[in-house]
């Protein structure tokens, strides 16, 4: 008796291993190479992609704890929100998902921890060039763009934790291509809003967040806000550094950004 219920509790937790990976698989792999660098990314093209018609391309960056080199890890978070059918069918888009190398990052930043309050906050080189991972998601956008129809006139961008942080380094290292970014619990530079007023932004953070604390959300919020970009914040009461989770449920996420459209 106790060897049946071992195997129904071992096929109970396969079966969502497997789904996980079926949904996964829809998502092809790919990398991209220049010189001796190498960027990892998986692509998810619309259900019944037309090369004749021009897609929105939304671009995500991953957490630290999805960095690597195995082209899987960066689904972890946020890959099944992509493939549900509803999204698929509603919302049509070419879907990026790059994989920074495990010892880097996304963005230049450097962080101290108040030995009192316990609150981490952040710096940003004023002058820097872009992480070599960065860089290559730079490179990686312009080949997209050549080899897809891509209506570069909807291009999103959206990250989560040190994603969010890449995410606010990219527009603002290429001010004017997206139409809309969406940022989950991460931190950028305030000092750079004024650049960075193109796109319509929608930020999460949890309340309860003790890795990125939410003020810095809120300064975001206020710097994009004073510099005359279109943004808004969303704060989940309970929700600690995990408020993807919730920002992934948001039931107005894909409405808002498809209506984002950038005009001369």
């Amino acid at each position: 008796m106790k060897k049946g219920i071992v195997l129904f509790f071992s096929i109970f937790l396969v079966i969502p291993a497997i789904t996980l990976a079926q949904h996964h698989g829809s998502f092809q792999k790919y990398w991209y190479v220049q010189a001796s660098d190498t960027l990892p990314y998986r692509l998810l093209l619309p259900a019944k992609y037309n090369p004749q018609k021009k897609y929105p391309l939304i671009l995500f960056l991953h957490g630290a704890g999805e960095r690597g080199n195995n082209n899987e890890s960066q689904l972890n978070n946020g890959g099944l929100l992509f493939v549900r059918d509803s999204i698929m069918l509603n919302y049509p888009a070419i879907v990026v998902f790059p994989q920074c190398a495990k010892h880097s990052s996304w963005a230049n930043s450097n962080s101290q921890k108040d030995t009192v309050t316990k609150i981490r906050t952040y710096t940003f080189p004023k002058i820097s060039e872009p992480k070599k991972d960065m860089k290559l998601v730079m490179e990686l956008l312009a080949e997209l763009s050549k080899d897809y129809s891509v209506d570069t006139t909807r291009l999103y961008v959206g990250g989560l934790s040190m994603g969010g942080f890449g995410t606010y380094d990219l527009v603002n290292r290429m001010p004017e291509k997206f139409a809309a970014a969406f940022v989950i619990c991460g931190a950028g530079d305030t000092s750079n809003a004024k650049n960075m007023t193109r796109p319509s932004w929608w930020l999460f953070h949890g309340e309860k967040d003790s890795t990125v604390f939410p003020q810095n959300s809120r300064m975001m919020e206020e710097a994009l806000k004073k510099a005359g970009a279109d943004v808004k914040l969303t704060i989940y009461p309970e929700d600690g550094h995990d408020s993807w989770n919730d920002a992934f449920k948001e039931p107005g996420l894909f409405e808002w950004m498809f209506k984002k459209k950038l005009t001369n």
